[in-house]
């Protein structure tokens, strides 16, 4: 099957668009299956619609005409990126559209509710497939989390691994916000997101630059700063990083004004580079506390991705704070799967799933109710039930309480 996924992660640097072909390697009711990328790029967003979502997501107030108009400009964009990959491919079957995250609401400790924006409708006219959409809600309504997701993808790729070796593997994916997964020798799956990857040292970089530049490049910022131990410290304490898992969270609860709040407990002003050195380290501790934290046993390694992996500083904190407990650190790039695009192919994987009516069982759903995710547009050829050419006339039963029976 030959499935098309979107996404913008919470950084909203692009929308990564990729072509998938998923296909049974056995004739049961619960085959192996292989993955086969065939197209995988970012495209850019329009400078106008991404600075509208950046302002959404940094939690501007929007009127009802401005919210129609952000989430019709981000549909047609995903339609666009989606048409132009679709063709390279030859077509596709299926599209999966995560859409943009704008608002991830956790309350108590638990979410409640998740919006994602850029209308499928559009992405279905365009490629004339139906399209899954709202991928997280149907977990969040079953009491589960709804993130993260990639731990789905994960039991699937590393549980024969983790059965043999007899320790359990970590994957964690380094987006705006940072998740591990650790997937254990028994097929047992803990996920959770751990806290801040890039979502603060992009937002301070953005910020002290007025925005000419959105992310600390190859690193260079975190390599000549140090690190200040009493805001770290600060930044330490939020009450997230001691919560219980499963949790989940995202820009809404990790923005500046943790930062500036956390440097006035300290009594500091750092420079940009020892602020972004500082926040380097926030993210190494925190997913290096997670990962050797999440299982009785530690991980044998750690197999990393996401565009923190294009951050030598952070990559090299986070090896040395994992290393010290003897948890190698890959990138996923070396197992064969771009570390830019794994969650392109995980959605890819959740459309494989829904399409076949898998229920997806995250760690945080209750159990007994896991369920089939997302929601369809169909597109005209698209069609659940039988296809018929009209409809003649209506008319109403005489008893109501016939009608209702029938």
């Amino acid at each position: 099957m030959r499935i098309l996924s979107l996404q913008s992660g919470t950084s909203v640097d692009g929308i990564d668009v990729a072509v998938v072909d998923i296909d049974p390697l056995d004739a049961s009711d619960r085959p192996v299956v292989r993955l086969t990328s065939v197209v995988a790029r970012t495209v850019a967003w329009s400078e106008a619609t991404r600075a509208l979502l950046l302002a959404a997501v940094e939690g501007q107030s929007l009127t009802p005409a401005e919210f129609v108009r952000m989430d019709t400009l981000a549909g047609q964009e995903f339609a666009e990126a989606a048409a132009g990959a679709a063709e390279e491919a030859g077509g596709v079957e299926l599209a999966v559209s995560h859409g943009q995250t704008l608002h991830h609401w956790v309350e108590d400790g638990h979410a409640r509710g998740t919006l994602q924006v850029g209308q499928p409708a559009w992405i279905a006219e365009r490629l004339g497939v139906p399209v899954l959409s709202d991928v997280r809600s149907a977990d969040i309504a079953a009491g589960g989390e709804g993130a993260p997701l990639m731990g789905l993808f994960d039991r699937a790729w590393l549980a024969g691994e983790a059965a043999r070796s007899g320790r359990p593997v970590a994957t964690v994916n380094l987006g705006g916000i940072a998740n591990v997964q650790i997937v254990e020798p028994d097929g047992g799956l803990v996920a959770f997101d751990s806290g801040p990857a890039n979502a603060l040292i992009d937002a301070a970089v953005a910020r002290a630059t007025d925005g000419r530049q959105g992310q600390d490049t190859d690193g260079l910022l975190a390599a000549t700063g140090r690190v200040d131990e009493r805001m770290l410290g600060e930044l330490l304490a939020h009450p997230y990083f001691s919560a219980p898992t499963p949790k989940s969270t995202g820009r809404e609860t990790f923005d500046l004004a943790v930062v500036d709040a956390a440097a006035a407990r300290a009594g500091v002003e750092p420079e940009l580079a020892d602020l972004v050195a500082t926040l380097t380290s926030l993210t190494a501790r925190t997913v290096a506390d997670a990962v050797r934290s999440s299982s009785s046993h530690i991980p044998s390694r750690a197999i990393v991705s996401g565009g923190g992996t294009r951050n030598p500083a952070l990559m090299r904190a986070l090896s040395a704070v994992l290393g010290l407990h003897g948890v190698d650190v890959t990138s996923s790039d070396a197992l064969g799967i771009d570390a830019d695009h794994k969650e392109s192919l995980l959605f890819a994987f959740v459309g494989y799933l829904s399409w076949h009516g898998v229920p997806a069982d995250l760690p945080g759903t209750p159990a007994g109710r896991a369920r089939v995710l997302g929601r369809l547009t169909l597109a005209p050829d698209s069609v659940p039930g039988r296809r018929l050419r009209g409809v003649a006339g209506l008319t109403l039963a005489a008893d109501p309480a016939l009608a209702v029976a029938r």
